[in-house]
């Protein structure tokens, strides 16, 4: 998650559109048909071993996967190799902030009707104090297993899917704002939904829901009720991440949260457990954001809550 407007004060500072989308909102999608294909699970096993590929790029590459530095390219090259060889058509997107060069990296799914996308996104660079494994390689990795997911059931979606890994992020949204403003009117209105993950493994965890488009907060609420994990209201990155571009833009949008550097509340704590009076994240931001500052319950439900969304929302 960027910093908030204060904090990037004080912090250091296009070419390929990928194949675009169409469509009515999600809000007024029919529910899926009964016997639709069903989500599969989402081994957290295989999330945590794309968080230790990150962990290892970003301690071989001065300790951080940010804007513009080596570890954040071979992030993206990780990403990329294991899209390409599950048999996504994948586009890699450059633009320019702060000086140094930025990528973002689109995954196309084959099939599925152009005219109404979904799609599923996170940024993948951290801040340059830390090798951000929290914020936001849990989201980055739920995604690409999600998308791995999809690859593995050779699921054929009616709408088609779209995932996608924003750079520069932590500068102020820069990648996913150049995406989106690269879209023409018309390859806006394709897109169904955009689904944000930023931060989904905090190692003190809360459940928070994006209340934005009506039916996709529907779905994770749903998903979440289903298994009797209470959720609230995301407020403490609200237009701080990625789907804030797309939101600007008309795109219905919704997303997943477990906190940053707000404190849980005694209430919160006696709902989902952890500790009342510390931060969601203690290691927000900085250079203990390691494998170690990680969830692993937390990212189980909320990787599982991604391929839910993404299976409904796209029948």
């Amino acid at each position: 998650m960027k910093l908030s407007v204060s904090a990037r004060a004080t912090a250091a500072g296009a070419v390929a559109a990928a194949l675009l989308v169409t469509g009515g909102s999600v809000a007024g999608a029919a529910p899926a048909p009964r016997g639709a294909a069903a989500a599969p699970d989402i081994p957290v096993a295989n999330v945590k071993a794309h968080l230790t590929q990150l962990q290892s790029i970003a301690t071989a590459n001065g300790g951080n996967r940010a804007h513009g530095r080596a570890g954040y390219r071979a992030s993206l090259d990780y990403l990329k190799a294991r899209l390409d060889a599950a048999g996504y058509t994948t586009t890699v997107q450059q633009f320019t902030a702060s000086g140094r060069t930025g990528y973002n990296l689109i995954a196309d799914w084959p099939g599925g009707d152009t005219g109404q996308v979904v799609m599923a996104g996170s940024h993948l660079d951290s801040v340059s104090s830390g090798p951000g494994i929290n914020d936001n390689g849990s989201g980055s990795a739920a995604v690409l297993e999600t998308a791995l997911a999809v690859a593995r059931a050779q699921y054929k979606p009616a709408k088609h899917l779209r995932f996608a890994w924003w750079g520069a992020e932590e500068l102020g949204l820069v990648g996913s704002r150049h995406y989106v403003n690269g879209l023409s009117s018309a390859d806006r209105s394709r897109i169904s939904g955009y689904l944000n993950f930023d931060m989904i493994g905090s190692p003190n965890p809360g459940y928070f829901v994006y209340d934005d488009d009506p039916a996709i907060e529907k779905t994770f609420k749903d998903y979440f009720t289903g298994i009797g994990v209470p959720t609230e209201i995301e407020t403490e990155g609200d237009g701080r991440s990625d789907h804030a571009p797309f939101k600007s833009a008309g795109v219905p949008v919704g997303g997943l949260f477990t906190g940053a550097s707000r404190t849980k509340t005694a209430a919160q704590a006696a709902k989902w457990g952890g500790t009342a009076g510390q931060a969601f994240d203690r290691c927000y931001h900085s250079s203990c954001d390691t494998t170690a500052n990680i969830n692993d319950t937390a990212l189980n439900r909320n990787s599982d809550a991604l391929a839910h969304a993404v299976w409904e929302l796209s029948q």
